[in-house]
């Protein structure tokens, strides 16, 4: 009886260490439920456009040295040029403004989320996807996707016909995603951020 017992026990103790290992598998590795406790924060100042637009741009910087105040202080000539290189960038800065064109409060999905999702243009046809006071709960594989399907449709419908962004830069925070020049946001006029791994929907917003 004792050697049956012990036969059994040699032969359930490697099972139990493989269950083990596979549990610790797919806690970590597959559902990756530690995430939910690690918050992954950002904080990215707003896009910089290749125009330029919307950046200050310093052309010159007087300084003033009381020691040498001839060489120190700018003649005639550098301070008009100066000022006709702010009134050309004034004019650049108006002609190339950064603006607003839609935006969309997040919704909860299968996760708390909040935030605002706004898209900017500089006029030149390139946009950028921005989220403000932005929070949601981490998760594995989470990207930014501009979905067809409203923000309250059946998660499965995200992902019908979409245009992804790139990972989720952070799940809590300010951030930029560059939107393709071909994309059309009267089309692709949700935000999701989606769980590739599990196909859910942590949260969306619409653009108008």
């Amino acid at each position: 009886m004792f050697d049956f017992i012990k036969m059994h026990q040699r032969v359930l103790a490697p099972v139990g260490v493989v269950l083990v290992g596979v549990g610790i598998y797919l806690v970590f590795f597959v559902f990756a439920f530690h995430l939910i406790f690690i918050d992954d924060k950002v904080d990215e100042v707003a896009p910089v456009f290749a125009s330029g637009a919307g950046t200050a741009v310093t052309e010159f910087d007087d300084v003033v040295d009381e020691d040498k105040p001839a060489e120190a202080t700018a003649t005639m000539a550098d301070e008009e040029m100066a000022a006709e290189n702010m009134a050309e960038q004034e004019l650049a800065d108006d002609e190339l403004a950064v603006e607003t064109l839609v935006s969309g409060d997040f919704i909860d999905r299968s996760h708390p989320t909040s935030g605002v999702a706004v898209v900017l243009s500089d006029g030149t046809g390139q946009r950028f996807l921005r989220f403000e006071d932005f929070r949601t709960d981490n998760g594995p594989d989470l990207d930014v996707y501009l979905s067809t399907a409203d923000p309250d449709a059946p998660a499965g419908d995200f992902d019908d016909d979409f245009v992804s962004l790139g990972d989720l830069t952070g799940n809590i925070g300010d951030q930029n995603y560059e939107i393709p020049a071909d994309v059309d946001l009267s089309v692709y006029r949700t935000v999701v951020i989606w769980c590739v791994r599990f196909s859910v929907a942590f949260g969306a917003a619409a653009l108008a």
